[in-house]
């Protein structure tokens, strides 16, 4: 007489129903530590960038806002809130007053240190880089990234000194001249970086061709040096734009004034008119904000080129 199992008493059916139910509803995974620190690296990044953004936007914001309050609402309503009643009266009175003659000072200003110093910079890469190999043109390069080292604040004194030998003071020449030699340090580092990715073929193709050193300056250097140019002149223009020792210390008329000193005047004997020195703010910044936004390419150009090397 023959026994058959079955696959119950065998427990071969009992383990395929196990395999089949593990098989069915796997265990939760635990989450990778590498995509842990991945979204707390995201999140932190966020959390940077708001704060970031905030500490930019809220004081640009106070500034427009506080310019469109009158007095009473600014000295009333709070600091953030929306103006109850917006007026334009800040405005008025700071273009009825000598804020063209301040805005014209200092358009002078930079334009003519800007145009100064990038010439005289340009010139000053060229033979640096021309002349790599030479001695002289290492020290030169040295001294100029010296005056990186020089503060302005400690020869304040000594430049005060050499303008009244030179009976300049008082006058935006005053303001132009030791603004160039400070510009010139920085203008000169970034353009030798520059020109120093330019293939030495080229300029020995123009020496074959017959072109002096000038000739390669306009016709090769200056083109191809466009976007740092275009860098410097921002750079520096913004500078000088925002400069206040200089004018304070070197000149004392009102019709030399200019901006940045000039929005010390808006204060009387017992206090300041906030409002409309927010309003001279503003108007003060548009004019760079305009040569920012017209040359934000070529900036970032500027600022990324020429560091390869």
């Amino acid at each position: 007489m023959s026994t058959t199992l079955t696959p119950t008493e065998t427990g071969v059916g009992k383990d395929n129903r196990a395999d089949t139910a593990g098989r069915s509803a796997p265990a939760r995974r635990a989450p990778r530590p590498h995509l842990v620190a991945k979204t707390l690296r995201r999140a932190l990044t966020g959390g940077a960038a708001l704060l970031w953004t905030a500490l930019v936007v809220v004081p640009i914001y106070w500034l427009v806002v506080t310019s469109l309050r009158s007095g009473t609402d600014f000295t009333t309503a709070s600091p953030l809130a929306p103006p109850g009643h917006p007026t334009l009266a800040n405005y008025r009175t700071v273009l009825h007053g000598d804020f063209a003659t301040y805005l014209l000072n200092s358009a002078v200003v930079t334009v003519a240190t800007v145009v100064f110093t990038v010439v005289a910079a340009l010139m000053a890469a060229f033979a640096i880089v021309r002349n790599s190999g030479s001695r002289w043109s290492r020290m030169t390069f040295r001294l100029f990234l010296l005056g990186l080292a020089i503060p302005l604040q400690a020869v304040i004194i000594p430049v005060y000194l050499l303008i009244i030998r030179m009976q300049l003071y008082d006058s935006l020449a005053a303001i132009v001249l030791p603004s160039v030699a400070f510009a010139l340090p920085i203008t000169v580092m970034i353009l030798v970086s520059f020109l120093r990715d330019v293939p030495r073929s080229l300029f020995e193709a123009m020496v074959v061709d017959g072109a002096g050193d000038w000739r390669m300056l306009v016709s090769l250097a200056a083109p191809l040096a466009r976007p740092a140019l275009v860098t410097v002149a921002v750079y520096d223009g913004l500078q000088v734009w925002n400069g206040f020792l200089f004018p304070l210390i070197l000149t004392q008329s009102g019709d030399k004034a200019v901006l940045p000193l000039a929005l010390t005047l808006y204060r009387g004997q017992f206090g300041i008119d906030v409002p409309a020195t927010m309003a001279a703010v503003v108007l003060s910044t548009l004019p760079m904000l305009v040569v920012f936004v017209l040359a934000r390419r070529r900036l970032v150009a500027g600022l990324t080129a020429g560091f390869s090397k």
